[in-house]
């Protein structure tokens, strides 16, 4: 479904000097500088996948989401989805694809969301009972039959959400690429958002491709992972060898009846930062001492509670953003 090879983008920014000197200035001669939004990327995505691209702030994500879409133009590289070369935006091309920016509407602002649904069925030439039947089961789906003829921008965050992925899947599109779908939504909203999406899936094998900032979404969405930082591709493989990446530790949490009153020997390797006038600390444990190290500490301190999880997600990401050393090139 998407074959890159060698594909990268830079942009041309202009830096302008602050100041009525700076304007000035800045009619005679300007400063350019080049940045490398994603570095040289290659990659192949199989058809019927569910794949998650993330990364901080500036990595390169939706970047990399525009150029799959044809938004923008590749400054190098050779990049083919579904056999199409997506910047062509040739009409049969966008008929199979769908893209929905949770940062942006494609929806009339000032219409119900309805009047855009019948723009749409009309751009992609669907058969109005064919319409009228893919609406009635989205909408079911999404449960957002009563909010239609409402205008788009007195819907909520979460419904408006609900309604622009309407859009993007009234003319079943073969492959879907959500940026940041749930963002700014509850976490109710982003459960239901969830759901839906593993229903979808499940029942039209739709190739998805998707960005987001809530682990929660990769976790529960996604059975591939493809890492990015500085726009370059850091790791590319399942979320089960992402969460083995700093080893099988378990996430162990312990809560004191009152301050330990000096720091603990044993403790310390496992949470350098511990403050033992705290009544709780935090440890990350190999797998092999979990059960030396938690019945030394259930008998020799305090503890009134302790709870035992698998590394989370957001904790790998956080370490390998403060130690990119730990992924391999």
């Amino acid at each position: 479904m998407i074959k890159a090879q060698g594909l990268r983008k830079d942009f041309k920014i202009y830096r302008k000097q602050p100041g009525f000197v700076g304007s000035l200035k800045s009619l005679f001669y300007r400063s350019y500088e080049t940045k490398n939004a994603v570095k040289p990327f290659d990659v192949e995505i199989e058809r019927g996948q569910m794949v998650g691209l993330l990364g901080p702030n500036g990595a390169g994500k939706t970047t990399l989401m525009k150029m799959f879409t044809g938004i923008i133009v590749p400054s190098a590289g050779n990049l083919l989805v579904m056999g199409h070369t997506p910047f062509k935006r040739e009409r049969i091309f966008q008929k199979r694809i769908a893209l929905v920016m949770g940062q942006k509407s494609q929806l009339w602002w000032d219409l119900p969301a309805m009047d855009s649904f019948q723009l749409l069925r009309r751009y992609y030439e669907i058969e109005e009972n064919q319409f009228k039947i893919r609406v009635a089961e989205l909408s079911h789906l999404l449960e957002v039959e009563d909010i239609l003829k409402v205008h788009v921008r007195k819907l909520s965050l979460g419904e408006r959400m609900k309604v622009e992925l309407m859009s993007c899947l009234l003319h079943q599109p073969e492959m879907i690429f959500l940026d940041e779908p749930t963002i700014g939504l509850d976490l109710i909203a982003q459960k239901n958002i969830r759901d839906f999406l593993i229903y979808y899936h499940q029942q039209n094998h739709a190739t998805i491709i998707l960005t987001s900032h809530y682990m929660a979404d990769i976790e529960a969405l996604c059975s591939r992972l493809i890492l990015l930082i500085g726009g370059k591709k850091r790791f590319d493989d399942s979320i089960k060898k992402f969460d083995g990446i700093l080893g099988h530790n378990k996430m162990v949490s312990f809560s004191f009846t009152n301050p330990v009153s000096q720091s603990v020997p044993f403790i310390s390797p496992f949470n350098p930062k511990w403050n033992p006038k705290r009544t709780k600390v935090e440890l990350s444990i190999p797998e092999e001492k979990l059960r030396e190290l938690s019945q030394k500490i259930l008998r020799e301190l305090p503890v009134s509670d302790f709870n035992t999880e698998k590394m989370p997600i957001e904790r790998v990401m956080k370490s390998l953003l403060e130690n990119p050393h730990l992924l391999k090139d």
